[in-house]
C-alpha cells in the first residue's frame, strides 16, 4: 500500500508543475505581447502580472503539500 500512495504522490506533483509550468508560460507570453504592443504601459501591467504569475507558482505549492502528505499516510 506504501508504494501505491508514493505513486500518487509523485503523479500529484508532476502534475502540479506541469500545470504552473504551462500557466506561468502563457502569463508571460501574454505579458510581454502587451508590453510589445503599449510599451507605454509597461507600470500598468507590472503589478496584475506579478500577482498572477504568483498565484499560478501557488499551485506548484499546493502540489508539493498533497504530495507530502500523501507520503505521510
Amino acid at each position: 500500500m506504501t508504494n501505491l500512495w508514493t505513486i500518487w504522490a509523485g503523479i500529484a506533483l508532476g502534475l502540479a508543475g506541469l500545470g504552473a509550468a504551462l500557466g506561468l508560460g502563457l502569463i508571460g507570453k501574454a505579458w510581454l505581447e502587451s508590453l510589445g504592443r503599449n510599451p507605454e504601459g509597461a507600470k500598468a501591467y507590472f503589478v496584475p502580472a506579478i500577482l498572477a504569475l504568483a498565484l499560478t507558482e501557488a499551485v506548484a505549492i499546493y502540489g508539493f503539500v498533497v504530495a507530502f502528505l500523501s507520503l505521510s499516510k
